[in-house]
């Protein structure tokens, strides 16, 4: 039985939000923003965020040129146009939110390696560029002939560079522990190790059972907000949200590496970049998916020895020939996918909202899908 003071302070709140990554806690901060004297709860199944927030490769990106080429081919130019301006925004909100030294944040540019079969896309840069306008001050993508002669790569492989000067990168840890802090700071209760076993709704209210080990408890509320991004199917599996994981390797420190700043190729199937270490310069490096779509489509965190055999090829021929590397840590991390690419973000019961819209770049759309999110809740 719990205490009078456990149910009165602990077990009852406005509004629930499930999911402690980078949208679950962006609703949470927006909901507290909204609605300045709601009380409002976050509930983590993992000790630190268990999906992606924390394991990503810290991108703080909005599309290479071939993947919006493509994006564009699926979804239209006006769909594709808005998501990039999401994503770009998205950035800018929790830079402002949490400052650049809390993220971790480093603006050395983003760059997309072409080959051969990709080449072509130089010629739609002016497209794309057009079609941006509205978003950014400048010309997205342009091509860089010398940063293609400095950084290295295998110019057999290689053909040309595209540069974006939009992008940078983030220190996925920094930024993580940084929102939990400002959450908590703005009031925000956030308990860990709190797995959701069931949602009841009534008219009066929506009740989950948590357990923590042996331990079961029934929290309340008057709205709930699913955040749960590649696990939302666990809830809401009409919605056909699938779990991807991406698999990433990081290098022991390379010496005078010739590089900085966030690398794509192969419609950013591939992406990779520098990472600043007390001992010096690594490589992170991650993708491989799509050479395994189905087998990848889980939310099993071990690695896929194929995969990690081909990052370790593609780094050693093609980002830095010729060097001995030695490989640190492997991790994976599960994100979420929708067919179409685009954000879902919708009241799918009377008292319960979902806010998705990752499809591999959580750290850009995070903070505007959480906005979005809070409105919805509060509708």
């Amino acid at each position: 039985m719990r205490s009078y003071w456990e149910n009165d302070a602990w077990l009852q709140y406005d509004y629930i939000v499930v999911g402690a990554g980078i949208i679950g806690l962006s609703t949470a901060i927006s909901l507290k923003e909204l609605a300045p004297k709601s009380t409002v709860l976050v509930l983590e199944r993992g000790l630190i965020p268990s999906g992606a927030s924390t394991r990503n490769a810290g991108f703080a990106c909005f599309g290479s040129l071939t993947e919006i080429l493509y994006d564009m081919k699926q979804n239209g130019e006006e769909a594709t146009v808005a998501l990039v301006r999401a994503r770009y925004e998205g950035l800018q909100m929790l830079r402002k939110r949490l400052g650049d030294k809390a993220c971790g944040y480093e603006q050395h540019g983003g760059y997309e390696l072409l080959f051969s079969e990709n080449r072509a896309a130089l010629d739609q840069i002016d497209l794309v560029n057009a079609a941006l306008r509205d978003i950014f001050a400048a010309p997205v993508f342009v091509q860089d002939k010398k940063a293609f002669d400095s950084f290295g790569f295998n110019n057999e492989r290689v053909k040309a560079l595209v540069r974006s000067e939009f992008e940078g990168q983030i220190h996925s840890g920094i930024m993580m522990r940084s929102l939990t802090q400002y959450a908590q700071e703005h009031g925000i209760t956030i308990l860990f190790g709190a797995d959701v076993e069931s949602i009841q709704e009534n008219s009066e209210q929506i009740e989950l059972t948590v357990t923590h080990g042996k331990e079961h408890l029934l929290f309340r509320a008057s709205e709930l907000a699913l955040c749960t991004n590649a696990f939302t199917s666990e809830f809401a599996p009409e919605l056909g949200i699938v779990p991807g994981r991406g698999q990433v390797l990081i290098t022991e420190p390379v010496p005078n590496l010739p590089f900085r700043g966030v690398f794509h190729f192969d419609e950013g199937f591939y992406y990779f970049r520098n990472v600043s270490s007390p001992q010096g310069e690594r490589i992170l490096f991650g993708g491989g998916r799509n050479l395994a779509f189905e087998a990848e489509q889980t939310a099993d965190l071990s690695l896929n020895e194929t995969i990690q055999q081909e990052l370790e090829r593609l780094l050693c021929e093609v980002i830095i020939p010729g060097e001995e590397v030695r490989i640190a840590e492997r991790w994976s991390g599960i994100m979420g996918f929708h067919s179409s690419k685009l954000p879902i973000v919708r009241r799918i019961r009377e008292r319960v909202s979902v806010g998705f819209g990752c499809n591999g770049m959580g750290v850009a759309l995070g903070s505007t899908i959480g906005a979005e999110t809070a409105k919805c809740v509060l509708a």
